[in-house]
């Protein structure tokens, strides 16, 4: 499983979304995830990856996308 399929079913779980409304353009709004759900899902893929998302990169993703790439290039820089 990629990256992004692993951040799907971690989204999906904790925001109760449906994994098929997400792709790279959508925002966390229109996938009607909350606030909440958001940080919830934050945490759970920097576990998930050992990684760290600092608040400042975290506020910039416009939408899933930009979550997407961020902790793809993250992972990647783990080797």
């Amino acid at each position: 499983m990629n990256v992004e399929e692993q951040i799907k079913d971690i989204v999906s779980r904790i925001a109760h979304i449906d994994k098929s409304i997400m792709n790279k353009e959508s925002t966390f709004k229109e996938m009607k995830a909350d606030s909440l759900d958001v940080v919830q899902a934050l945490v759970a893929v920097e576990e998930t990856f050992d990684i760290e998302i600092p608040d400042e990169e975290a506020q910039k993703f416009r939408n899933f996308g930009d979550f997407v790439d961020f902790v793809q290039q993250e992972v990647e820089k783990k080797g």
